[in-house]
């Protein structure tokens, strides 16, 4: 009899060839899309002079680079990441300098920055699902790519706190279209270096791979396989967008300076960070489809919690707890899309749920801008609340029966590590 294998730790994610290269280089380039947005709006409302033309902008730009998501991801499958990749980034990145030199001055048509916004959302090269996609593709190990998995969703938390820093201190010395600019040229040379990784090169476009077996096609097409990841996700993305809205409506009430939103909004960063590292260091012996409806009601019932704090500290306690369940959420998210794909589909099961995490983020600061000056502040924080446990119960009838040797199982190898059946996978939007 074999000794079981032993527990791989994250670095073993890191001792895979050229992984070190190829997750930096993708991270410079998601950088851009922890910038982008407050880059697009103080650039249009500086040229414009709006807070209407600027957020109609921002939307316009948003909704489309959500809405094509899934389209931009098959581009990729089918003709490989380097083929797909280089046009798309090329062609975002000039609209995006583009469009911050026709901010630079004020006095630009808001309806010229629209057309320019909507534009460059249609090429946003879907960098996120890529990543995802490619550690499926290169990770012979269950437990591995979970780790993979983990760090690129702490990875992305701090990209997305430190997005905003970054284009308040550029634009300390310079107008807000040099943040946009700086935007478009580390989207550029960030998926360069990635799609010039030897790593990048291995991978196959989906014209030349296999059929998939029947009954997984089957499952990916008629989407009933993705349905679970799909709706959890989607219920993550509204409460945390619900949240931002709501600890700026708080700190309001109680006569807290916008200092203190930072602070609380960096809580839940931080939760979600170490949520992700725990659930990324544990082999679960419970199903991925199993722990996602149970994640989802852990947020849940922590923002209904929030909703009760009597003050700021509570009130960072319970957001940062709300925190801890959203890494591992949308980590096995991905993982579960990943197992539902069929070979050469791998980017678009996860661009569908890294789609899913921003329409639902936008339609939760919509919604809880709708709310919070008709209801108690306390209902609207259990309001979200409540669409995350109840997606969470949704999604246990939606689970269905799970692929057989599916990622989620905790199956010995024969001779060594577990290894890896079924194909892969979200970025970066909020998640990009």
């Amino acid at each position: 009899m074999s000794a079981p294998a032993p527990r791989p730790s994250y670095a073993a994610f890191f001792r895979i060839p050229h992984a070190r290269h190829t997750f930096t280089a993708a991270l410079i380039g998601r950088l851009s899309y922890g910038m982008v947005s407050l880059a697009v709006m103080l650039s249009v409302t500086e040229a414009t002079g709006s807070y209407a033309a600027a957020g109609t902008v921002m939307a316009l730009f948003g909704g489309t680079s959500v809405l094509l998501s899934p389209v931009r991801a098959a581009l990729i499958d089918r003709h490989g990441p380097r083929r797909a990749l280089i046009p798309m980034a090329s062609l975002y990145a000039t609209l995006l300098a583009t469009l911050a030199t026709a901010a630079w001055r004020p006095g630009t048509p808001a309806p010229a920055l629209g057309a320019l916004a909507v534009t460059a959302g249609a090429c946003t090269p879907p960098l996120g699902p890529t990543v995802r996609a490619l550690w499926g593709e290169v990770i012979e190990d269950n437990r591995v790519l979970q780790r993979a998995y983990s760090l690129d969703g702490i990875a992305e938390e701090i990209l997305f706190v430190s997005g905003p820093l970054l284009v308040g201190a550029v634009v300390q010395f310079a107008p807000p279209a040099a943040a946009l600019a700086l935007c478009a040229l580390l989207v550029w040379a960030g998926t360069l270096a990635f799609v010039l990784s030897p790593a990048v090169a291995g991978v196959r476009p989906a014209v030349t791979k296999p059929v998939a077996r029947p009954g997984r096609g089957r499952r990916f097409r008629d989407g009933r396989a993705l349905l679970q990841p799909v709706v959890v996700a989607a219920g993550v993305g509204l409460s945390v967008g619900a949240v931002d809205l709501l600890v700026m409506a708080y700190a309001t009430r109680h006569h807290h300076g916008n200092d203190v939103v930072a602070w609380v909004l960096a809580a839940l960063s931080l939760g979600s960070a170490l949520g992700g590292l725990l659930n990324g260091a544990v082999d679960w012996r419970t199903p991925a489809r199993a722990r996602l409806p149970l994640l989802a009601g852990g947020l849940g019932l922590a923002l209904a919690a929030a909703g009760l704090a009597p003050g700021l500290g509570t009130l960072t306690v319970a957001v940062a707890c709300a925190g801890f369940f959203v890494a591992p959420a949308l980590t096995t998210s991905y993982l579960i899309a990943d197992e539902a794909a069929p070979p050469g589909r791998r980017t678009q099961a996860g661009a569908w749920v890294n789609a899913a995490v921003n329409a639902g983020s936008a339609g939760g600061t919509a919604g809880a801008g709708l709310l919070v000056g008709h209801l108690p502040l306390g209902l609207c924080f259990a309001l979200p609340g409540t669409v995350a446990v109840a997606t969470g119960l949704l999604s246990v009838r939606q689970a269905g029966p799970r692929p057989r040797g599916a990622r989620g199982t905790a199956r010995p190898a024969p001779d060594g590590p577990q290894s890896r059946s079924g194909p892969h996978t979200e970025s970066s939007g909020h998640h990009g």
